[in-house]
């Protein structure tokens, strides 16, 4: 069904995309499940028939069989796809990336061909080997991450799905997912071995060697923890959950907070590994500081009586968030719309975001949830409104990577934007497959069950689909300030299958398995799974 040619798929696409467009209006006010948050955020009235979600939940599948296809041609068994210049690409160890990171969306897709070539490949890698730097924080969150997801899901809900006829033979594939999660994490885990025990960010398999001058940041400590606490929860070896836990100690308590923590539980950015002590105190929930604080609530929700200290200083870093960092633009001032800005030099300000931090208004979703507090949910919806401005007021209709709303910083060219708009494009102006404005619609939709949200992902996936699909598959293009797009710059990421995809399949979808275990879509207390910072669900403790 899903071994279409290119010009069927081709097809296919406009065809759901003009059904799928469809969106009816009722004028009564939906309710959201148990969740009151209407009493405070109103709801939209916006429903869409179940006809037009079906077709779009078909439309991102066929997005995903295009881009499978594209890499199963052209680039498999390397990392990426380099859809423009039909060849592969290795950014991430050489370990064939997408497959790894793919695997997850194709279980909960329902691919059942697509997912026995990924697990035919994945049981066959050999860990000990790598030509290419290693990255510990990529490394954990696609590979680690993904087999460790994969895993959870075939051996739980999907395991039916995957044995069919085969039996013993997919179930021994299955099993090779674990076995090959406790290779990979036995081929990196000396990186920790440094005088703190944070590792190193950067090495190559062959040299075992620690550089004590070396650095790393908090996201590249603190987003290891889920996926090593759940290898030795499966495993039943506690040694891959120590080495996470022991680094991620620096980041609870401070060494020298006099730099490292500027605000209460928002830290600097780099730390050494001889000593564990900051070395700046700039940061925010963007580049390398984001998963930190994803993780925090997140290990809380995986196992509340082990990680309580985590959601302590969550807690700490959302209230200082709000009170610190949270700012408006002058001409958007009694709108439901915020920004979170960036701090250096202490408590130094500065009113610019970038895409990446656009996850900030899930995370406050799930933490409002988690902890029954309206404060944090709706806090969570007026940043995903204000991340949602930079989708709905670019050209393209797709948000840049950097974006700024200082009003003493606008470019000449961009004051009549600003004026209107609020916010104006900096220096970063490209779209490189990111998720997290995608990721924060899906929390919004599941706590608000509220049908704008599944509309803005739409909007989302058209203006992607217009503007960085390729004959083989899907690109990062160069500037979103354009109609276009721009350039098209000749990379399919490997999380354009785990997170773009996953989530927007996931708000769409409402049928098969993953529907009927709920799987993402029972918030808070009573949830069964968590999402790693890839978007690979890990069944909660």
């Amino acid at each position: 069904m899903y071994g279409l040619r290119r010009s069927r798929a081709l097809l296919l696409g406009l065809v759901l995309f003009a059904i799928g467009s469809v969106m009816y209006l009722k004028s009564e006010n939906l309710t959201a499940g148990t969740v009151p948050i209407h009493q405070h955020f109103p709801h939209s009235g916006i429903r869409l028939e179940h006809d037009a979600v079906r077709y779009r939940a078909e439309a991102i599948r066929e997005a995903y069989m295009h881009s499978w296809n594209g890499y199963m041609k052209y680039a498999f068994p390397k990392d990426e796809l380099l859809p423009m210049s039909k060849r592969g690409g290795n950014s991430m160890s050489g370990w064939g990336a997408s497959v790894i990171d793919g695997i997850g969306t194709a279980v909960l897709m329902e691919l059942p061909e697509v997912v026995e070539q990924q697990l035919r490949f994945i049981a066959d890698i050999d860990y000990t080997q790598c030509e290419h730097q290693i990255s510990l924080f990529e490394t954990t969150i696609r590979y680690l991450g993904g087999m460790i997801s994969a895993y959870d899901l075939l051996s739980g809900p999907y395991a039916r799905f995957i044995q069919g006829a085969k039996g013993q033979k997919n179930y021994e594939l299955v099993q090779a997912l674990l076995k090959q999660s406790v290779s990979l994490a036995d081929a990196l885990k000396w990186s920790f071995n440094t005088t703190s025990g944070i590792p190193m960010p950067f090495f190559m398999l062959h040299e075992k060697r620690i550089k004590s001058e070396d650095i790393n940041n908090i996201a590249g400590v603190g987003t290891l923890v889920l996926e090593w606490t759940r290898l030795s929860d499966l495993t039943g070896d506690t040694q891959y959950a120590n080495l996470a836990q022991r680094a991620q100690e620096y980041l609870l308590k401070v060494e020298n907070p006099e730099i490292g923590e500027p605000f209460p539980g928002l830290l600097g950015t780099n730390l050494r590994l001889n000593d564990g002590n900051f070395l700046d105190s700039f940061g925010g929930w963007g580049a390398m500081g984001d998963s930190y604080y994803e993780y925090l609530i997140k290990m809380y929700a995986y196992d509340p009586q082990r990680f309580r200290r985590y959601l302590n200083r969550w807690i700490q870093a959302a209230d200082s968030t709000m009170t610190y960092l949270a700012s408006v633009p002058a001409n958007l001032r009694g709108s439901n719309i915020v920004f979170v800005g960036e701090y250096s030099n202490g408590r130094s300000i500065a009113m610019r975001g970038s895409h990446l931090a656009c996850f900030i208004g899930g995370n406050f979703l799930l933490g409002g949830q988690i902890l029954s507090d309206m404060k944090y949910s709706i806090f969570g919806l007026q940043l995903v409104e204000g991340c949602r401005m930079t989708y709905a007021n670019s050209p393209s209709k797709i948000g840049p990577e950097r974006f700024g709303w200082d009003p003493n910083l606008v470019p000449s060219n961009q004051k009549k934007f600003f004026e209107k708009h609020g916010w104006y494009f900096t220096g970063e102006i490209d779209y490189r497959l990111r998720p997290e404005v995608i990721e924060s619609y899906y929390h919004a939709y599941v706590v608000t069950k509220d049908d704008i949200y599944r509309q803005w992902a739409w909007e989302a996936f058209v203006a992607i689909n217009s503007t960085c699909r390729t004959e083989n598959g899907f690109t990062s293009v160069s500037d979103v300030s354009r109609e276009d797009g721009g350039r098209k710059d000749d990379k399919q990421e490997s999380f354009w299958f785990a997170e773009v995809l996953k989530y927007l399949f996931l708000i769409f979808n409402e049928h098969g398995i993953q529907a009927a275990d709920k799987i993402g879509f029972v918030p808070g207390k009573n949830q069964k799974w968590v999402f790693n910072t890839e978007a690979h669900p890990i069944r909660i403790y």
